[in-house]
């Protein structure tokens, strides 16, 4: 009966909320991954900065493809949505530092290109 009120979402919900792994892990391999995936939220936008820094000191953006930073720049929007939703902080700071550079590359590819 219960299925047929709509209530069914609610206890399955539940359910998966119950299996959630703790954290900080019990387990040690598990406790480093979660602490590496901080650094590497990080490591992999900052290879783009020189990037960003030739676009806009040399004042040009020749072999710079718009199509592919624009493409960056909305799948970064999207992980950010997925980070919101499921509360995932490196997900969250990860896709705002991809945005924040993606924006610049493209600007600059709109102003130089």
């Amino acid at each position: 009966m219960i299925h047929h009120r709509g209530l069914h979402h609610f206890h399955q919900r539940r359910r998966l909320y119950q299996r959630f792994e703790p954290y900080p892990h019990p387990n040690f391999w598990k406790r480093q991954l979660d602490r590496l995936i901080y650094v590497v939220a990080f490591v992999g936008p900052l290879m783009t900065i020189p990037q960003v820094l030739k676009i806009w000191m040399e004042k040009t953006a020749a072999g710079v493809s718009l199509i592919a930073w624009s493409t960056y720049a909305v799948t970064s929007v999207v992980w950010l949505l997925y980070g919101l939703a499921h509360k995932e902080k490196p997900i969250l700071y990860s896709s705002i530092f991809w945005i924040l550079l993606s924006g610049l590359i493209i600007l600059g590819i709109l102003q130089y290109g």
